[in-house]
């Protein structure tokens, strides 16, 4: 998969690095082992962080300011990782959805970062283009029906918007079929070094969903 940054991401987030893993993965529903790697780590955010503080976070804080010169409101379309920090924060937790899905989760929350993962399989080319939502484009976020993507960074296939910093598209989206992931790292900030962002990304793909053939590519804005 070839992944290109428009110009348009490139003038609102200068700093942008996008990590591109690709892999074979057998996913299963989510595991004990991986439910109490979980629990640690909502147990943790809760401890160390308030209300206040999460979008301070370093990776969250780049995050929302490319959000805002793009003109998207951050604080009605928040990103990923930011929502679920809140949810945890607030008591509130999360879903288990699966292996996969859930190792994303926990790559987010650590670092700061907010993750595409996509079904490889699920996307109608081989390149995406990292570029803006336009208004009135439609695009159906998983679990939350149709998005207003206008202003948000958003990857496109040949069809069209398969994931944003807020959602991505049901169309692509994992499930327990998925045989080849697709994750996209959006580092619009460092938080955590990349370096270190890769280590734990491959320790989660082969300790939950016995990844193969784990290719990694970084391209910068």
């Amino acid at each position: 998969m070839i992944i290109e940054i428009e110009d348009s991401i490139r003038e609102a987030a200068p700093d942008l690095k996008v990590v591109q893993m690709e892999a074979d993965v057998t996913n299963v529903p989510t595991t004990e082992a991986l439910k109490s790697e979980f629990e640690a780590l909502m147990a943790d955010v809760q401890g160390r962080y308030e209300m206040p503080d999460v979008n301070k976070r370093s990776g969250i804080a780049a995050t929302r300011a490319a959000y805002k010169a793009l003109g998207k409101d951050p604080n009605r379309y928040r990103p990923s990782c930011e929502a679920m920090c809140r949810r945890i924060v607030k008591g509130m937790g999360l879903y288990y959805i699966d292996n996969l899905v859930d190792l994303i989760n926990i790559l987010s929350i650590r670092t700061g970062y907010s993750i595409g993962g996509f079904d490889a399989d699920k996307i109608s080319s081989d390149v995406l283009r990292l570029g803006v939502g336009r208004e009135g484009e439609p695009f159906e976020g998983i679990g939350r029906g149709e998005l207003n993507i206008h202003g948000l960074p958003v990857y496109r296939d040949a069809v069209g918007g398969i994931g944003t910093p807020t959602s991505d598209n049901e169309r692509t989206k994992i499930d327990l079929g998925t045989r080849r992931l697709l994750m996209c790292i959006n580092i619009y900030g460092e938080e955590v070094p990349l370096a270190e962002t890769v280590e734990l990304a491959r320790r989660l793909l082969s300790d939950y969903v016995s990844a193969r053939n784990v290719t990694v590519q970084v391209i910068e804005a």
